[in-house]
């Protein structure tokens, strides 16, 4: 499978379907940034959103890195504690440009492909990492950011013994035999081709490493753009008439080949609704045919993200999602350096829902509430009301336990339980 596919057209196919994602995002707004929710739903394909989070996640823990100096004691207790204080704080003012977004969203797409084309590169690049060794608890922390053949994963991760570091070279070597033995529980590409071209075109002989070198779409009769100046200047006598199309001399920009390419084709199909939040239905609005003179007044269609029966742009959403009470407020935590902290020498917390970082609770959605966003604000907001810790660990261990079945998720409800002793201390 790895040989059949190219690499370079997935990064090529990444690069054009993010210009013309963020064209269609930043096209009213070029000096607009994304937070945590925008960029938690800004594609309808949930495995590149949480490609995007994971690189941020990496980002950020090199630049935390990077503060560390050796003539200061950064494993003095206070220091770590205010370290991890500064890095909480920071964490929720995510903020960020077009400039800085694009380049993610290319990759996360390219590398959303490259689950199913080459799943054993995955490993190695986003449960692996670039350290020699490894352990399991580390690949199950990793797990989080996979949604596409995660089973797959999982089940490689079972059979390996925990509490030992494993040799990198060892485990991509097992992984790859494992992967072959398992390959029908592949999630099938054709699926996901078809969630990507219905974003932009895409067909899985693009993807082939012999298959048909990516063109730029002929100019359709009545072009998206805005007619050139040679079109629109005073008449001109009887005998000439108006050119419908630009001179082949007037090269387009790259942002507007992307948007002529894909403008006149691409439809509003249902896709399945992101996993955080559930939008109420909205009728999607019907398409009005192209037409050339209307061209320059049209706005761009926006990336839409749709319920079970309809659309809802995606500016509504983001703006929806500012003025919701409880946004995605805390942070991804670098959990190299700091993960220690958090268990020592922790301080008394006056609210679980303002004490869980972006990336416990990242971790305690997906892992504890199957995914669903507002029934853990519905557990968060209920542990915060109760008098005293033994009922809140009651609640966690017996009600919730039982209500969302938690079988070896011990790691993700100790480290809860352990909030819920700083709230109560």
């Amino acid at each position: 499978m790895k040989d059949k596919y190219s690499h370079a057209k997935r990064e090529q196919y990444g690069r054009r379907l993010a210009a013309h994602l963020c064209d269609q995002h930043f096209a009213t707004q070029p000096t607009a940034t994304l937070d945590g929710p925008a960029v938690l739903r800004f594609t309808p394909i949930r495995q590149v959103n949480l490609f995007v989070v994971q690189q941020l996640l990496a980002q950020w823990t090199g630049e935390m890195a990077r503060l560390r100096s050796p003539y200061f004691d950064f494993e003095a207790d206070d220091v770590r504690q205010a370290l991890t204080q500064f890095m909480n704080t920071l964490s929720r003012r995510i903020k960020v440009s077009r400039e800085a977004f694009e380049p993610l969203l290319a990759r996360a797409i390219s590398d959303t492909l490259g689950v199913v084309t080459d799943s054993g590169q995955t490993f190695e690049d986003k449960l692996l990492g670039p350290q020699p060794t490894t352990t399991v608890e580390q690949l199950r922390d990793t797990l989080r950011y996979l949604d596409i053949d995660k089973p797959l994963f999982q089940g490689f991760i079972d059979t390996l013994t925990p509490g030992t570091a494993l040799e990198r070279e060892f485990l991509a070597g097992r992984f790859r035999l494992y992967q072959e033995a398992n390959y029908k529980n592949h999630q099938p590409l054709e699926k996901l081709v078809g969630e990507f071209s219905a974003l932009l075109p895409l067909t899985i002989a693009d993807l082939w490493t012999d298959g048909p070198v990516a063109a730029p779409a002929p100019a359709p009769a009545a072009p998206a753009a805005p007619a050139p100046p040679s079109a629109v200047v005073e008449p001109t006598p009887e005998p000439a008439k108006p050119a419908p199309v630009s001179p082949p001399d007037a090269a387009p920009t790259a942002a507007e080949a992307s948007a002529s390419e894909v403008a006149p084709t691409l439809p509003a199909p249902p896709v399945a609704p992101p996993q955080f939040v559930t939008p109420a239905p909205a009728p999607a609005a019907p398409v009005a045919p192209v037409q050339a003179a209307a061209a320059p007044e049209a706005p761009r269609r926006p990336l839409a993200e749709t319920a079970q029966t309809g659309a809802v742009p995606l500016y509504q959403k983001l703006k929806a999602e500012h003025a919701a009470p409880a946004p995605l407020s805390e942070t991804l935590r670098a959990e190299h350096p700091t993960t220690t902290l958090a268990d020592k020498s922790a301080p008394k917390v006056e609210s679980l829902r303002e004490a869980i970082s972006i990336n416990q609770r990242f971790s305690f959605i997906n892992e504890l509430f199957n995914g669903e966003n507002m029934e853990y604000h519905t557990a968060i907001q209920h542990l915060d009301s109760l008098p005293d810790a033994d009922a809140a660990k009651r609640y966690v261990t017996e009600d919730l336990g039982r209500q969302y079945g938690w079988v070896r998720k011990e790691e993700h409800i100790n480290k809860l339980l352990k909030l819920i002793d700083r709230k109560f201390a």
